[in-house]
């Protein structure tokens, strides 16, 4: 490692590029969502609609804990030009999905769609976790929370955001250039384009180099192994109780499949002179305890920000776009505490009492959300959502300034990479497992009810999922489905809500477990540094 100093200059712009392409990379995760109706009727293969989010998803996850072992080897700068380069091809492909025919690989437009939103996947999982290493490469922990905060902040942003520039550009974007007309959903992809090359002349020309690169070697079998492992068990997740049922041979199967490839991954570990995520990282504490907290606040979280849209459409009978805006209070209270959190971590240097604050005010924030019913007005739920949003904010960043605090600089975007990995797994876990909670919950309020015979065979988030945008869809918002099917649709997703509470419960008590170690000032960060050099030249690897 290297105890290279940087200027002011080169800092401020070194962010300006980094949150560029952070903004982007978060914006993919949401943005797509309003224009699938459109992209549908167009590309045809309305049986593949999961996939254009699922295929982004995954690559972008299972590369997380690779691109953070590529970072650390070869240094932070080639990792964010290789992210860069590969989102902005994927995005320009995208964009041109079915314009190019069927081919003969890849199909069909939509099939082609699902390919190329993969390949942008694999980008943006560099541009996550390469950011915030790059924060840490630049600020010591004690300076770190307050960018970190920002950075969270902007992440809230963007899952604002995203769904409504996807719909106005599906809606308005629309353009005929020399006789050819675009579609105004290309335009969702093409707009990375040019944000994707201003960021990349920003990274190649005023970034410094940044050459700070650890000693060792590529673990191809443990790659390979770690996408062995999270592949299928995404997929099971993904399809769990959706498009197949959970005791389906096929999700069987993606389990124990995923099962064989963790084995294999353990047992390489053990043999392995410089493996991808080493094992021997969850010997530290603050590690394991603060990636297992920032896991369950991403599950709690999406128990709750999953089913919102559902419930506003049906409950509150408000269309897509107007549902998107209603979370606005949720995104302004995590923005706001993201950074004031940020702020006072870097002040004090602290960041314990912050994390009891989040965990303890995103408990209050779910539980008064699932006390609400049908009759909720737009205002009464705003409340509740802001109150989440405060909770959710410190979480944002101050679980990654924790661990970075607390291992070495030269496993810097291992780690960081890792808190990442971890939170969008927990993501993941939490859509899955809720979504199955209130599918079933639901499914047996309607068995009890005379309602249920107007839906033979019950509902799927797909079937649920229309009919909020078929209610949403009409005239003045005004439902015409029975009250009584409203109340028992509403009342299953706020249960919903109430079971994410524990889950957000058992999170504040394992922040109770985070060793509450200092932030390192800027001395105390450089001597960090010659310590973990001295260190790799004594045993050839550092150790925890």
């Amino acid at each position: 490692m290297s105890t290279q100093e940087f200027t002011p200059q080169e800092r401020r712009i070194t962010l300006i590029g980094i949150g560029i392409v952070f903004l982007l990379s978060a914006l993919d995760q949401t943005i797509v969502a309003t224009a699938m109706p459109r992209i549908i009727a167009e590309l045809h293969g309305f049986a593949l609609i999961a996939w254009v989010t699922t295929s982004y998803m995954l690559a972008s996850t299972v590369m997380i804990p690779i691109w953070g072992k590529l970072g650390d080897l070869y240094g932070r700068k080639p990792v964010l030009l290789a992210g860069i380069i590969i989102f902005l091809i994927g995005s320009w492909l995208a964009g041109l999905s079915g314009e190019f025919g069927d081919l003969p690989v890849l199909g069909g437009g939509m099939t082609q769609l699902i390919v190329f939103r993969a390949i942008q996947g694999i980008g943006g999982g560099a541009l996550f976790t390469t950011a915030f290493a790059i924060i840490a490469d630049l600020y010591p922990p004690r300076e770190r929370g307050k960018v970190g905060g920002m950075f969270g902040a902007v992440f809230g942003l963007s899952s604002t955001i995203g769904p409504l520039i996807g719909g106005y550009f599906t809606d308005h974007g629309t353009v005929t250039l020399m006789g050819h007309t675009i579609a105004g959903w290309r335009w969702i992809f093409y707009l990375n384009l040019p944000l994707s090359i201003l960021s990349l002349f920003m990274v190649i020309v005023k970034m410094p180099r940044m050459s700070h690169a650890a000693k060792g070697k590529i673990d191809f079998i443990g790659a390979g192994l770690i996408i062995a492992t999270f592949v299928p068990f995404l997929l099971a997740l993904s399809f769990g109780g959706n498009k197949y049922a959970w005791s389906s041979p096929m999700i069987w199967g993606l389990f124990v499949a995923s099962l064989v490839g963790l084995i294999a991954y353990i047992v390489n570990e053990r043999f392995a002179s410089d493996p991808v995520l080493p094992l021997d990282l969850f010997k530290n504490k603050v590690f394991t305890t603060a990636n297992l907290a920032g896991f369950l606040i991403s599950m709690a979280f999406m128990s709750t920000i999953a089913f919102l849209p559902v419930f506003m459409q049906i409950g509150q009978g408000v269309g897509a776009t107007v549902s998107g805006l209603s979370t606005l209070p949720l995104m302004v209270g995590l923005m706001g505490s993201a950074i004031a959190s940020g702020r006072i971590a870097t002040r004090t240097g602290k960041y314990k009492p912050l994390m009891y604050f989040g965990a303890a005010v995103t408990v209050i924030g779910i539980f008064v959300l699932s006390q609400m019913d049908a009759d909720t007005g737009r205002w009464d739920l705003a409340w509740r959502m802001f109150v989440l949003g405060v909770g959710l904010g410190p979480g944002q960043s101050l679980f990654n300034l924790a661990i970075q605090n607390a291992t070495p600089m030269n496993r810097l975007g291992v780690v960081t990479s890792a808190n990442q990995f971890f939170r969008q797994i927990g993501a993941t876990v939490g859509i899955a497992i809720f979504g199955t909670l209130f599918i079933n919950n639901l499914n047996g309020k309607l068995a009890e009810s005379p309602m249920g015979a107007l839906i033979p065979g019950g509902l799927d988030l797909g079937k649920l999922q229309e009919m909020a945008a078929t209610a949403a869809g009409q005239a003045k918002g005004a439902l015409q489905m029975p009250p009584a099917l409203k109340e028992i649709i509403t009342s299953s997703i706020t249960d919903a809500f109430f079971m994410g509470m524990f889950v957000a419960v058992l999170a504040l008590i394992i922040i109770f477990f985070i060793p509450a170690l200092p932030l390192q000032d800027r001395k105390a960060m450089m001597a960090k540094v010659k310590k973990d050099d001295a260190d790799e030249v004594l045993s050839g690897d550092a150790h925890l």
